[in-house]
């Protein structure tokens, strides 16, 4: 193969998880993950990981980088580069094809675009500082910093304090780089039509509700597990965990759930047509073609 990796990257709802695994079906792949949420167990439904989309005609197709923490725990992006590159480099030992499948697009970019980072410990000191501040508040001192550690998705106060620490971080000690390898990926982009996004998320989250994921997050509650580390995790965890604690009537969960869902997928699409424009060459599908005219449309671009 002519690319040291594939990229499958699209808004929520688009079909990335089924239609990595029959790309990967087809060339006896492996699928890298590059979602921010899946990397937890427990956090099956609400992140969408439809596990069962890996098992292809009586093949299991390999996965990483899915349930791979404990809820609760604060998994950052420089975790998430150190562990794709164990993956990366240890299914290219094995002369096999890495699938990079996921829609985090911070943590596509930061493999794709080689981010050198490093890992920034807990500030107390600053966390006491801006602690009560509201998301409005925390976001106006986010902005003021030239580069932004991410935009796209600091929904909660705590993620906007994670992402000022970050920024206080870098701008003390000088960055100390961190090789990352130059990784040339055919990079396949699933495009769904607006108005059947927004049908195929509300459709896709009532189902999600019937399957159990209030009681998922109430059975994570239970573990131990805070309320205010499940609200850290953003949209279902968020708004569901605001039900449970009495917070929201169910209709307003729903309703404020589903809303948020299609701010996130518009955030989404956003940085991908972001990334086209910082020199990403990104191949768009349809996503609503065939299964095997979509999985055949990449085989020739290989």
């Amino acid at each position: 193969m002519k690319y040291d990796l594939i990229t499958i990257l699209g808004p929520t709802a688009c079909g990335k998880t089924s239609f990595a695994a029959q790309l990967a079906f087809c060339l006896n792949a492996e699928i890298i993950s590059a979602d921010s949420r899946q990397i937890y167990r427990k956090m099956d439904i609400g992140t969408g990981k439809d596990l069962a989309d890996y098992d292809i005609n009586g093949k299991h197709i390999p996965y990483h980088l899915i349930d791979i923490a404990d809820p609760g725990y604060k998994y950052n992006l420089f975790e998430y580069q150190r562990d794709f590159l164990f993956a990366y480099n240890d299914i290219k030992s094995r002369n096999v094809v890495p699938i990079l499948c996921g829609g985090t697009g911070l943590y596509l970019e930061s493999v794709l675009k080689g981010y050198k980072m490093m890992p920034v410990p807990q500030n107390d000191e600053l966390r006491t500082r801006l602690e009560g501040k509201s998301l409005e508040e925390l976001t106006q001192i986010l902005s003021t910093y030239k580069t932004l550690h991410n935009t796209t998705d600091v929904d909660t106060a705590k993620r906007a304090i994670r992402a000022i620490e970050i920024q206080e971080y870098y701008k003390v000690h000088p960055q100390e780089f961190v090789d990352f390898p130059e990784i040339d990926s055919l990079i396949i982009g699933l495009d769904i039509e607006r108005d059947l996004r927004r049908e195929r998320i509300s459709q896709r989250l009532r189902v999600r509700l019937k399957e159990g994921m209030v009681e998922e997050v109430q059975n994570i509650l239970n573990s131990g597990v805070s309320p205010d580390d499940m609200i850290y995790y953003g949209l279902e965890y968020k708004y569901l965990t605001n039900y449970i604690l009495g917070n929201l009537t169910y209709e307003q969960m729903v309703s404020e759930l589903e809303i948020a869902i299609h701010q996130f997928a518009k955030r989404q699409m956003t940085w991908f047509r972001g990334m086209e424009r910082r020199g990403f060459k990104i191949h768009w599908i349809d996503s609503q073609l065939p299964m095997e005219e979509k999985v055949n449309m990449v085989v020739n671009m290989l």
